[in-house]
């Protein structure tokens, strides 16, 4: 089977910096959820990824990551932002009253 991805292209999309600034948050909170459902279904932190024993050496809080995983969730996390905004939504930040 021959696969060739073809994800919306946003690499026109300009986010303004407080836009920006929710990239580390997002991917903070992709690791947090993914790490949670590891867990629930009986994953345990190892020094090296093992499917068949569930094991996983991402499974630690998302400042113990090496900087490599880290960026991947930021990459994820700032693509989703900038296919917000491709697809015509806004992001705006409500007002605090």
């Amino acid at each position: 089977m021959d696969y060739s991805p073809k994800p919306i292209d946003t690499s026109q999309i300009q986010l303004p910096s407080p836009i920006l600034d929710l990239t580390e948050s997002l991917a903070r909170n992709a690791h947090e959820v993914w790490a949670r459902q590891r867990l629930a279904d009986g994953w345990r932190r190892g020094p090296v990824r093992d499917d068949s024993l569930k094991r996983h050496p991402c499974l630690v809080p998302y400042e113990d990551l090496p900087e490599s995983e880290k960026q991947y969730d930021r990459n994820a996390a700032l693509e989703t932002l900038k296919l917000i905004v491709a697809l015509g939504y806004r992001i705006d930040k409500r007002k605090e009253p």
